[in-house]
């Protein structure tokens, strides 16, 4: 199975209010239950809060999105104060400094004039509109485009927090595979590891990774990691379905058609059947896949990140 990765390794930047710190508007924060709790348990967060780091207090008059003719702008609107240019100019500084901390995901405030990824209340003439970007998040997804990020509002999907959490851990083993001196065989190990949990997600990118993979030795080799990246963490944003799960299931199950006795074949398609009618979770055939592995050595299999792309004790997917 895949080794866990250290705490210290999976660097998550969070705005500060989610870990209980007292930065809101209002002097308060928003400590989310999963992100404090089970999250923390397996990362180490690198808080960040823009409206304090740039120098407004807490706490402090509200602050919200407006547009006018050049554009959106954050104001407060009470004092007339136009915080744009500021906040612009901070995150810049700041985004450079997160560039260094080898950030392996990020959790934002949702509805945030500054942290919302999106849905933020914009206001302009007439009624406010839920079509504003907080300004930070902005130039987040700008700057780090292959970083996962998520709301901590969407993390109460199950699906969605699962995906987040199987991202951050796919960036680390793609940060680490990256980082160092490294030939086409380690990419090619690399694939191969990552097959079943791609085609979980995405079937037609680990194609298209297939063949960049077959063409590798022809490319110079910062093209060629950088066209990996960008296709490899853009099919792990897709969320698996439950079809495409069953598909890998049945892949997987295959390697012991002549390994098992007839009722523990019986066994095994039947937990993949209740799976895919939505009566167990996935965790369900999973372990029973990962009892065969153990139980008569599929070398292949063992090494798929599928089976353990997260601290199993977080229980994601016994909620999907």
């Amino acid at each position: 199975m895949t080794a866990r990765q250290p705490k210290d390794q999976i660097r998550i930047g969070v705005s500060s209010c989610l870990v209980g710190m007292k930065v809101r508007f209002d002097g308060g924060h928003k400590k989310d239950a999963f992100v404090s709790g089970p999250l923390a348990t397996f990362v180490t967060f690198v808080p960040v809060c823009p409206e304090v780091e740039m120098g407004m207090s807490t706490p402090r008059p509200a602050i919200r999105l407006e547009r006018h003719g050049d554009g959106v702008h954050l104001v407060d609107p009470k004092r007339g104060l136009d915080h744009t240019h500021g906040m612009k100019r901070w995150a810049r500084q700041r985004l450079d400094e997160l560039e260094k901390q080898d950030l392996c995901g990020y959790v934002l405030k949702k509805d945030s004039p500054s942290c919302g990824m999106e849905r933020v209340r914009l206001y302009g003439k007439g009624t406010p509109t839920k079509v504003g970007v907080g300004i930070f998040a902005e130039a987040l997804l700008a700057r780090l485009p292959l970083l996962p990020v998520e709301e901590e509002g969407r993390l109460n999907d199950p699906h969605l927090r699962e995906n987040f959490v199987e991202r951050v851990f796919a960036y680390r083993r793609l940060k680490d595979l990256f980082s160092g001196r490294w030939t086409v065989g380690d990419l090619v190990r690399f694939h191969t590891a990552e097959k079943m949990l791609l085609l979980a997600h995405d079937p037609e990118a680990y194609r298209h990774l297939g063949r960049l993979v077959a063409r590798a030795k022809a490319m110079p080799r910062q093209e060629l990691a950088a066209r990996y990246g960008e296709l490899f963490m853009a099919g792990m944003a897709r969320k698996a379905s439950a079809g495409t799960q069953t598909n890998v299931l049945m892949h997987m199950a295959g390697y012991f058609k002549d390994l098992l006795p007839p009722m523990e074949k019986q066994e095994l398609h039947e937990s993949i059947a209740d799976f895919r009618k939505g009566l167990v979770p996935l965790v369900v055939p999973l372990t029973l896949i990962r009892h065969h592995v153990r139980k008569h050595q599929v070398a292949y299999l063992a090494g798929q990140t599928q089976l353990e792309p997260h601290p199993k004790e977080l229980m994601l997917r016994n909620h999907v």
